[in-house]
């Protein structure tokens, strides 16, 4: 059974239209207007083996906010519907992910329960055009629609880009783990039987 999903979003301050294959290749098209962004879930794809395409048509003339935090809430979404009954689910992901003089980790809780742990500074309020403290907005609103359990902690690094680089990517992978099937978990991987 495939496990994809298709999200329409239209409020007054952005239309969003995402889907998303989590047994994909790695496969992307992404539109967003914010080019850093687009960047970081490329990356996201990518590195979860994940087939995303995301168009979003936000209110640029104001910033970059309302467009990321909504894509977030759709990836939630899409993400939710896309894992299903969670029978077989392999539940859990986490990995500590260097990206030059960076190191973060990311660990995930794909249990139906919403918490972020968010432990990561940035040097700079921006790289380039992009607010760094967009980053926290995005995974908020993606963990909150899962719901998911997410922690990510940044034990060094400098340069902002490659924090927020490191982000995606170790998330990506954890996610990648967390959401893959496991051939030894015939039910829901929970001693309550549901999740």
């Amino acid at each position: 059974m495939p496990r994809t999903a298709t999200i329409n979003r239209s409020t007054k301050e952005t239309t969003i239209e995402l889907s998303l294959d989590l047994d994909g290749a790695g496969n992307s098209d992404i539109a967003t207007g914010v080019g850093f962004f687009d960047h970081m879930l490329t990356l996201l794809a990518r590195h979860g083996l994940f087939d995303l395409n995301v168009k979003a048509d936000g209110d640029l003339d104001v910033d970059a906010h309302h467009t990321v935090e909504d894509v977030g809430i759709c990836l939630g979404q899409a993400m939710r519907e896309a894992l299903g009954d969670k029978k077989g689910l392999t539940r859990y992901g986490s990995i500590t992910l260097p990206m030059e003089e960076t190191l973060i980790t990311s660990a995930v809780d794909l249990g139906g329960r919403m918490m972020l742990v968010f432990d990561v500074a940035f040097e700079t309020e921006k790289i380039g055009d992009f607010d760094t403290q967009l980053v926290r907005e995005f995974w908020q609103a993606v963990a909150s629609n899962v719901p998911m359990n997410l922690h990510l902690i940044r034990h060094h690094g400098e340069n902002s880009h490659h924090v927020a680089e490191g982000v995606f990517k170790a998330t990506a992978r954890a996610l990648r783990t967390a959401v893959a099937i496991d051939p030894r978990e015939p039910g829901v991987p929970s001693s309550k039987g549901t999740l």
